[in-house]
């Protein structure tokens, strides 16, 4: 009897055993086929699609690299191109004062209590006729005492004689786009011909609208003049040294080649003068956006009007510092023109003004290859499809695809900032990690998701000494607040991947997947960011 239940108990045990290894057997097979007709072709297909889009993304830095040298070469310098002689008085009288136009200055703010009395000081002490200018100070502050010290400094200025008006409104209705829409309501605008615009961190250079002016005083068909951003605190850490490098090249290739190819660029929401007619003409500031200031540069451009670039004039700015500070301006700067694209794109096409290659650098250059398909193959590219090829061997990138053109597109942007060459490789790393913040935040405005409209104003610090007490603020944070989970799981993943590479390939690819991750988990954790400089 017992002997029975022993042979039966072992049988059951055999045939347990041999249901677990069918089974086990049935999913195998299940695998390989799902992945040798299913995973493979599709990462195959990957690798084309990567392929595409990587040759355009190469095309489009080479071609503005290309225009950006052949103007540096020619000297085909904006000073050259239009007229801009000096407005220039025999006389100190009212009567030769009064040949000067009337501009208007606006610095648009939000509790900016570190910064507040650089740019409002820099602003007037602009070398221009007292009586030929007005220093308009939008305060959306919330904080009252920073309301009050903003209000006193503005006082302050005109007790020496400056023209300055300090305005506020009930609420933020619009943010930027609708203080600036609100100032441009008052009615000595109405006098003044000329615009020009700071944010609360920019101190531009007392001789800023004699040099700049004079471009929209003799040249009718100029809507804007753009100037070029220096950062005061690029080497306060690593974050604003990989900001400087991104910065640098977008001022000194991508707008010096838009406004020497079709007159047309991205207005950079500061550090500009604007004919106010043109604004008046264009519809004003839209708030449907968080990009207002590319909004408004669209829709002048549509109308025939023309735009010049002068890199030689630099106003001093400040770059974000802190991680978190830096992530809310990158999502606002990616967010915003993807609806903007996706609101304005049929119009950009209807419209009569401009011609079809000025169109054709709108939607493609412009908007599709430099926003979209840029963003997503360098996220999806090295996070996702290179550590992917780890555990499909059968995937194959050509050699081309996988070393040269992403080092030709290192190298193109690394004449923007040659003096942080070295940090290259450290760059490319941190571009790929950003990149997932950025396509993320294209999706949400495309799709106008619940953030496509968010506007949370960069942090600013203005003075390196203020940097101990921020330091000591990001310590004494939330841990959990800390985690940025999306870019710690593509860490981990690319981390599992360099471990699996190690240990099961016979190659070195590897030390860039592991190196990636580390920078992954850099950001994820937020130990990037605020550093006291020596």
């Amino acid at each position: 009897m017992q002997g029975d239940l022993a042979l039966r108990a072992g049988g059951d045990r055999l045939l347990v055993a041999d249901t677990v290894a069918a089974v086990v057997e049935s999913l195998v097979q299940a695998w390989r086929q799902v992945r040798m007709e299913l995973l493979v072709p599709l990462l195959r297909g990957a690798v084309v699609a990567c392929m595409v889009m990587s040759v355009i993304v190469l095309a489009e830095k080479v071609f503005l690299g290309v225009v950006s040298a052949v103007v540096k070469l020619l000297r085909r310098r904006p000073a050259r191109l239009y007229r801009c002689d000096p407005v220039v008085v025999e006389d100190d009288d009212e009567a030769g004062r009064a040949s000067f136009p009337m501009v208007l200055v606006q610095i648009p703010m939000y509790n900016e209590k570190e910064v507040y009395q650089l740019s409002i000081g820099a602003a007037c002490r602009l070398t221009w006729p007292a009586d030929r200018l007005i220093v308009q100070v939008l305060d959306d502050s919330t904080d009252a005492i920073v309301k009050e010290l903003v209000r006193k400094e503005c006082e302050r200025w005109g007790k020496k004689g400056i023209n300055v008006k300090y305005e506020t409104r009930k609420d933020r209705a619009g943010y930027k786009a609708g203080n600036l829409r609100e100032g441009m309501r008052r009615g000595y605008v109405q006098g003044c011909e000329f615009v020009a615009m700071f944010d609360a961190d920019f101190q531009p250079p007392p001789d800023f609208l004699l040099k700049t002016v004079p471009f929209l005083v003799h040249n009718p068909r100029l809507a804007l003049v753009q100037t070029r951003w220096e950062f005061v605190n690029a080497n306060d850490c690593l974050l604003t040294r990989m900001q400087e490098m991104s910065m640098d090249y977008h001022f000194k290739v991508e707008q010096e080649a838009g406004s020497s190819l079709c007159n047309f660029f991205g207005y950079n929401g500061t550090a500009g003068v604007w004919r106010r007619q043109v604004i008046d003409e264009s519809g004003g500031w839209e708030d449907r956006t968080t990009a207002e200031d590319m909004d408004l540069a669209l829709r002048a451009g549509l109308l025939g009007w023309e735009f010049v670039y002068v890199g030689s004039i630099k106003v001093k700015s400040e770059l974000p510092s802190t991680l978190k500070a830096y992530r809310s301006q990158q999502h606002r700067w990616s967010c915003g023109p993807a609806l903007l694209f996706k609101k304005m794109f049929w119009e950009i096409l209807a419209a009569k003004k401009v011609s079809f290659w000025k169109k054709l650098y709108m939607t493609y250059d412009f908007f599709i290859a430099r926003r979209i398909i840029s963003t997503f193959f360098t996220f999806f590219f090295f996070s996702v499809l290179l550590p992917m090829k780890v555990f499909f061997p059968e995937v194959q990138i050509p050699l081309w695809e996988l070393i040269l053109i992403p080092t030709a597109i290192i190298l193109l942007h690394s004449v923007g900032t040659p003096r942080s060459i070295h940090l290259i490789i450290l760059w490319f790393l941190f571009e790929n990690v950003m990149a997932l913040h950025r396509l993320k935040a294209t999706l949400i405005g495309f799709f106008e998701a619940g953030r496509a409209n968010e506007w949370i104003v960069t942090q600013k610090l203005g003075n390196i000494q203020k940097l101990k007490s921020i330091v000591t603020v990001t310590k004494n944070c939330r841990f959990k607040d800390r985690f940025h989970c999306l870019e710690l799981f593509i860490g981990g993943f690319l981390l599992t991947s360099a471990c699996y590479d190690y240990l099961y390939r016979d190659d070195i690819f590897y030390i860039f997947l592991l190196s990636q991750s580390i920078i992954y988990f850099a950001i994820g954790f937020e130990f990037m960011g605020v550093s006291v400089s020596s």
